[in-house]
């Protein structure tokens, strides 16, 4: 059904057997199975002082962060991350790189958006710091309609 919100996960790559890896990708697939519905997971994932960022936004704590897991779910329409990439740099730290699909209503007229980017993680037996590293035109302003031609036209000026 249209309307309904989804979350899947895939793997783009095989994922190597080792235990360096295996914490990223049970964080994957539990993050990927993330909804609406089901946000008292969170707490699976994330330590209580957990602290989020992105470049649109600054979270600390674990009841911040279900809010803005709340929000996120309630505006977009379909969500699904395919994750290319698990790398473990030391122990308890490593990264992700993914690639993230959704629509929205509201922006480029509901079409699918897709965005690449890569998740910083530290974490102890759970994560307790989660920074995300994308292009944030490319997941928002290029889609609004009076912005996304000033930032279109700027990347071809600058690019």
């Amino acid at each position: 059904m249209p309307w309904q919100r989804s979350r899947r996960f895939r793997l783009a790559s095989p994922l190597r057997e080792s235990n360096m890896a295996d914490f990223l990708h049970r964080f994957a697939e539990g993050f990927a199975a993330l909804n609406k519905d089901n946000l008292d997971r969170v707490a699976e994932l994330y330590s209580d002082d957990v602290s989020f960022s992105d470049p649109m936004h600054d979270i600390h704590g674990l009841a911040a962060m279900r809010r803005y897991f709340a929000e996120l779910y309630a505006n977009v329409q379909d969500l699904q991350f395919d994750f290319h990439a698990f790398d473990e740099v030391r122990p308890g730290e490593g990264y992700l790189v993914w690639t993230m699909s959704y629509s929205h209503p509201r922006l480029a007229a509901g079409k699918t958006i897709r965005v690449e980017g890569c998740s910083h993680l530290k974490w102890h037996d759970k994560v307790y710091r989660h920074r995300d590293y994308f292009d944030a035109g490319a997941l928002l302003y290029e889609h609004l309609p009076i912005m996304g031609r000033v930032i279109h036209w700027l990347k071809k000026r600058l690019g």
